[in-house]
């Protein structure tokens, strides 16, 4: 007997803001977070934009002595996961406290923190480099840290799928949940990639756009896409046994009813052909969530604004939805965001039980010249009341990983 599972609590640092009401409501107006690259000196670098953090204060959280020693990804979890259960109401204590996990998932972890070390170890020598270097870099720090400083002694892990760790997160934490070993799960993706190494690796592939106006540089599915936009922060949510969640008197976001993850076994970068692993993640989802094709009334979709994805993925709908597809909303909300890389699919399922919830479909921005290789409703520009009852969120990510997550409003 599979166990019921419900969003109850939601907590994200993101370029649109600093918590999840703020990203919400930004995004529903179609307010960018995208600008000039600040981090970084955009004259090294072909790609001139980004989606920056703003105005966070990790000291709001945690103290300054215990920041220094974790990575901006931690930073951005530790705070999301701390708003998420507040959000939630969720008490931790020694009654609870070893039914109740953690699974946040990073795509490349600490990657600042990596390059100034050895930066360090170049100039000055091994004995100079931070003995807390390891652990602030290796990707499952961020689970570990939410789990010291909320006291969640359950299930506790980690998942490196690239752009789809947000979404294998979730989906994974809602798998322990359905089975049994534990009663709530804080779940989510966080990513700080705005950094001299991985920019440089992403100018160096050619993924990022080039287009220097922050205001029109991120546009999936539109026709003159030229690359996606980086971004960073982290998305963090509470599931929980619905059993649970109503003994408590939790509120209920939306119901997670399915999951899906799947495999392109065709290339390190680009989907597969026809986004043939991409279908197969949403039909498992759907599948899984007892769902038929027609009940999905919209997918948050990866929609990454590069050529290739947004082509395949449209493809991919297709295939699965067939003559509904049509009938389908899609959104984007990276045309927003930017790629927030592993933290996408935690921020994405945010906006996914948002829109459920409240009735609402975000836009996707920067839509102006329709592709004909894109021809399906992308919701564009603006946001659009609709009642959902259904609604999928989509992630892929380098090395051919695919995961799907279904929703329903919660009855």
């Amino acid at each position: 007997m599979k166990r019921r599972v419900v969003v109850t609590g939601i907590g994200a640092v993101s370029p649109v803001g600093n918590d999840a009401k703020t990203a919400w409501e930004n995004v529903i107006a179609g307010q960018s977070g995208v600008g000039s690259l600040t981090r970084l000196d955009p004259e090294q670098f072909s790609a001139k934009v980004a989606a920056e953090i703003k105005d966070f204060d990790i000291e709001k959280y945690i103290e300054r002595k215990e920041a220094r020693k974790m990575d901006r990804f931690t930073h951005y979890a530790l705070a999301s996961a701390m708003m998420a259960v507040e959000d939630a109401q969720l008490k931790i204590d020694e009654t609870n406290a070893d039914r109740v996990g953690v699974w946040i998932g990073s795509g490349i972890g600490g990657m600042e923190t990596f390059e100034k070390q050895f930066e360090t170890f170049q100039k000055r020598g091994y004995r100079r480099v931070s003995p807390f270097f390891v652990p602030m870099m290796i990707p499952d720090m961020a689970t570990g840290q939410v789990s010291i400083y909320l006291g969640a002694k359950g299930v506790n892990s980690c998942t490196v799928t690239a752009c789809a760790t947000g979404t294998n997160s979730i989906g994974d934490a809602f798998k322990v949940i359905q089975r049994g070993d534990a009663d709530a799960m804080i779940a989510g993706g966080a990513e700080a990639p705005i950094t001299q190494m991985s920019y440089a690796g992403f100018c160096a592939n050619t993924a990022l756009t080039t287009n220097p106006d922050p205001n029109t540089a991120s546009r999936p599915f539109d026709l003159n896409r030229d690359g996606f936009v980086i971004g960073e922060g982290a998305g963090i949510v509470i599931l929980e046994e619905l059993e649970q969640a109503l003994k408590r008197g939790a509120k209920i976001y939306a119901e997670v009813v399915g999951y899906g993850s799947t495999g392109d076994a065709y290339h390190i970068t680009a989907p597969a052909p026809g986004g043939e692993g991409g279908a197969r993640a949403m039909q498992m989802a759907i599948q899984d969530g007892g769902l038929r094709p027609e009940d999905v009334q919209y997918i948050n979709a990866h929609g990454t604004s590069t050529a290739y994805n947004d082509k395949y993925e449209t493809m991919a709908v297709k295939t699965v939805f067939g003559d509904h597809a049509r009938q389908l909303a899609i959104s984007s909300t990276k045309s927003m965001t930017g790629h927030l890389l592993g933290a996408a699919g935690g921020v994405e399922a945010i906006f996914t039980v948002m829109a459920i919830k409240e009735g609402i479909l975000p836009p996707t921005i920067n839509y102006e010249t329709p592709d004909p290789d894109c021809d399906l409703d992308y919701v564009p520009n603006e946001s659009r009341r609709a009642e959902i009852t259904a609604a999928i969120s989509n992630s892929l990510g380098f090395g051919g990983h695919n995961a799907t997550l279904a929703f329903k409003k919660y009855e």
